[in-house]
């Protein structure tokens, strides 16, 4: 595994300002499964901090582990790391079911950025992977009145501000792992929701994904959403995804009435497959696709090549959009996880139905639709049972947002089946409970911790009371409140209260603010003026050196640019993204000799490479070419283009 690192001390603000982008739609795409894209899909990641502190060094760590076994599964969770089931053994074959990385290896893929692959994935709250993904979640264990332990995992969803709480239910002899998914929104107003749960599957070249849709949601290579034909599409069957040459998103249509299920089944007629209640009703397919950007992907995000898929299942028809969650209201659903077996040469039919009929046969004889909603009316009682044991803490904001309600006369948060106990406060949340005692927020540290800001209404009216009264008590509050007007789009108020944090007393987080600001209204030269400004006066940060160098290079300031990463240490001048400004910077001032030195050094790394970025094929494209001029292709380490040859 390897390290998680510190949170980004720097608030993150980048994708504030986007409302959710419009959704290209073909024709072909019916109004029913248009009324929500875009909706809730605004690129937000405050009040979390960005999770980008890990490394790739990898060694033997320890993570705190839940394990629910019975005579046929045994599932273990990582309680640190998003509550992941990481592993499903069928017992009786000694089969993992699920595709368990050898690794733990954190990449720029998630909300926060850090996400590792492998097992299954739980993401509520905000569109793509989970802002908890590599956090600790709340566990406990509930005594089911039938006799066995229930192994529960909750925890506050803080862009949301809902509570969401996941029971995992293995009774003896069960051929299933039963999930219980419930999602409560206590605020008085109807707020964006998003479930998926993110299912990594082995890939081999016969494994195909079968779904009871005949069809699916894709762009298809026309830039706009389509509905196409499943599982054959322009003369090939996109069922395997072993032989799909690009990485794609396949949002299955499965028509209302029909009951919802996706299996991943091998040549050998054996695979993992997903069911659940009608309220989780969408289901998708993501294959990597089999070019070499691709396979380099796969290859990143483990210790070797471990050709995966995902298996998806949502509440929505797509992950291009949100639902509604009315004020008050709750949604849950029961979810089974189990060991198919199926005849293998009607899994491979070329006829469509012929493998339908034969993957929901082999469901059929591990859980029927009658089964699975008794269990759901069962689960539904036991969902409000309250803990037997606490058995692993999760987050303190949980706990705070108790606090609040109770300062503020509101209904507890907390309840007796998912309780957020006052142990479970941590220095992070300490300021904030000083605002609620004695009405104001004590002075922040020159660097205060990452994960420390809160841009919540609510706590926002607290702030803005407590400057009023007392303006010049200290900076830190005029900096935080600053911090939560911008999150609300008050880009005048949130300029006005950094100015006046500086006046109480100049910071690094102060003017680095500003910077971004000045960068969001179009003019790069204020901005890297104050990220200079910001670098000299908290030289020893290393996320704020690389805003001011990158900064130096959109105002272009090139020069100016390598002359600052000479000047920091030799430890930071070898960092991916601080080799890839410096290979910017030389490629405008004409260096061509510089870049091609950049691109060809194998041992080129760029940790936090986004999902989807290609950066460095770009730059590759435009300096390597042959005598002809045609463009030679891009080493493995430099090509993680998901496209293909694109």
């Amino acid at each position: 595994m390897a390290e998680i690192g510190s949170p980004n001390p720097l608030p993150p603000f980048t994708g504030v300002w986007d409302p959710g982008a419009s959704v290209p739609v073909d024709e072909s795409v019916p109004e029913a499964a248009r009324r929500h894209l875009g909706y809730g899909c605004e690129s937000v990641c405050l009040p979390y901090a960005m999770q980008d502190g890990y490394s790739r060094a990898l060694a033997l760590r320890k993570t705190p582990a839940a394990i629910l076994e019975n005579e046929v599964l045994r599932a273990t969770f990582l309680l640190g790391l998003g509550g992941r089931l990481w592993s499903l053994v069928h017992k009786p074959t000694g089969r993992e079911l699920l595709y368990r990385n050898p690794v733990i290896q954190p990449a720029n893929l998630s909300v926060r950025n850090g996400w590792f692959s492998g097992g299954v994935e739980w993401n509520c709250g905000v569109r793509g992977h989970s802002p908890q993904t590599c956090s600790p979640l709340f566990a406990g264990r509930v005594d089911d009145p039938r006799g066995y332990p229930v192994l529960r995992l909750y925890e506050w969803e803080r862009i949301r501000q809902v509570p969401y709480q996941i029971d995992f239910h293995l009774a003896p002899g069960s051929p299933v792992l039963q999930v219980h998914v419930r999602i409560e929104n206590p605020t008085a107003e109807t707020v964006p929701m998003y479930w998926w749960s993110n299912i990594a599957v082995p890939e081999e070249e016969k494994t195909r994904v079968v779904v009871p849709a005949d069809h699916s949601f894709n762009f298809a290579n026309v830039g706009k959403l389509k509905r196409i034909a499943t599982p054959f599409h322009e003369g090939q069957d996109v069922s395997y995804s072993s032989r799909l040459k690009n990485s794609a998103d396949w949002f299955y249509y499965i028509p209302r009435g029909t009951a919802p299920y996706i299996a991943a089944v091998n040549g050998e007629g054996w695979g993992l497959v997903q069911a659940s209640t009608a309220a989780l009703r969408g289901r998708k397919m993501f294959n990597w696709g089999i070019g070499a950007g691709n396979r380099r992907w796969q290859e990143f995000l483990s210790e070797g090549y471990h050709p995966y898929l995902e298996i998806q299942a949502g509440v929505a028809q797509t992950q291009y959009e949100c639902f509604p969650l009315e004020a008050g209201a709750s949604i849950s659903w029961t979810e089974i996880y189990g060991h198919l077996e199926a005849d293998a040469v009607a899994v491979q039919s070329p006829e469509w139905s012929v493998a339908q009929r034969a993957v929901e046969k082999g469901l059929a004889a591990l859980v029927t639709g009658e089964t699975l909603a008794r269990e759901d009316a069962a689960h539904q009682r036991t969902a409000d049972l309250p803990l037997a044991e606490l058995a692993h803490l999760g987050a303190g904001w949980g706990a705070l947002e108790d606090l609040r309600r109770r300062h503020g006369g509101e209904a507890a948060l907390s309840t007796p089946a998912r309780p957020f106990p006052e142990n479970s406060l941590a220095e992070e949340q300490r300021p904030w409970v000083r605002l609620l005692a004695e009405g104001f927020l004590p002075d922040l540290p020159e660097r205060p911790r990452g994960d420390r800001w809160l841009v919540q209404r609510e706590w926002r009216q607290l702030l803005e009371g407590a400057v009023t009264r007392e303006p010049n008590r200290n900076g830190g509050s005029w900096l935080h409140l600053g911090v939560m007007r911008r999150a609300a789009q008050d880009t005048a108020g949130a300029e006005a209260a950094w100015q006046e944090s500086l006046r109480l007393g100049e910071t690094a987080l102060a003017l680095r603010n500003l910077a971004t600001l000045a960068a969001h209204r179009g003019d790069p030269a204020a901005a890297a003026l104050l990220w200079e400004k910001a670098h000299r006066r908290d030289p020893e940060l290393f996320p704020l050196a690389l805003e001011m160098v990158s900064g130096l290079n959109a105002a272009g300031r090139h020069a100016d640019a390598l002359a600052r990463i000479a000047a920091l240490p030799e430890a930071w001048q070898t960092h991916g993204r601080i080799r890839l400004q410096q290979a910017v910077a030389h490629h405008a001032l004409g260096d061509i000799d510089a870049v091609k030195r950049f691109l060809t050094d194998s041992t080129l790394e760029i940790i936090d490479l986004r999902e989807g970025e290609n950066t460095l094929t770009d730059l590759w494209f435009a300096v390597m070419k042959d005598g002809e001029g045609k463009p030679l292709p891009p080493p493995r380490w430099v090509d993680f283009r998901m496209m293909g040859d694109a």
